[in-house]
């Protein structure tokens, strides 16, 4: 059995990025967690790229990415969330629930096989970049808004994506097998509408972006 494959390596810098991240949280740079969930992300896409290009799927390979994900994109945005919640008491445990809607998610997705080339429930890393996004939103120049307004809108976004990520709504997956506009036109209108609303709103377009996906998933999935 071979471990230190490369799309295993690299999976392991993902999970590397989530501790750092919770050590940056502990030092009381949010920030700079939010950066390591970024990175986590683009390692995450990684991984599964190299094992697709390399033909070296694995049954460890897929376990070993459930718990980097769990660490990256389930304790640390929730723990991001309870930071910028510090101000609301019990309700700052709300946060959490996100972790815990993960640890479900991943552990459903190991054994769905309906996940082989869709999604049911929201993946985790698309929670994990919306709340990353949160305190670089917080810091643009033209984002006002009452604190408390804010930390009830985080609440409700912590339950309600909780609740989506256990769900079994169908969702579209960025896999591409081919890169033929026929086959990936939906990939591919979503990327560019992704982009326009990034270049449009900045950090502000993530959240956007979420709600995009999800609306896609729902409208092209309807019976």
């Amino acid at each position: 059995m071979k471990l230190f494959t490369l799309p295993n390596i690299i999976t392991l810098a993902n999970l590397l990025c989530g501790i750092l991240g919770l050590i940056a949280l502990n030092e009381g740079h949010i920030q700079y967690a939010s950066v390591l969930v970024l990175i986590a992300l683009i390692l995450d896409f990684l991984d599964g790229f190299v094992a697709r290009l390399t033909n070296s799927y694995s049954e460890i390979g897929k376990q070993l990415d459930s718990l980097a994900d769990m660490v990256s994109f389930g304790v640390l945005p929730s723990l991001i969330l309870y930071y910028l919640l510090k101000d609301m008491d019990f309700w700052q445990y709300a946060s959490l629930l996100p972790a815990l809607a993960s640890a479900l998610r991943l552990a459903k997705f190991n054994i769905d096989e309906r996940q082989s080339n869709s999604f049911r429930g929201l993946p985790t890393p698309a929670n994990a970049m919306v709340v990353a996004s949160f305190p670089f939103i917080l810091k643009l120049d033209w984002f006002s808004a009452n604190g408390s307004t804010v930390s009830y809108a985080f609440i409700t976004y912590a339950v309600l994506i909780s609740i989506i990520m256990i769900s079994d709504i169908p969702m579209f997956a960025l896999k591409f097998k081919t890169f033929n506009w026929k086959t990936n036109r939906l990939r591919y209108l979503f990327l560019v509408s992704s982009l326009i609303l990034l270049l449009a709103f900045q950090y502000a377009g993530i959240p956007l972006v979420l709600l995009l996906y999800i609306g896609i998933s729902i409208f092209t999935n309807k019976p």
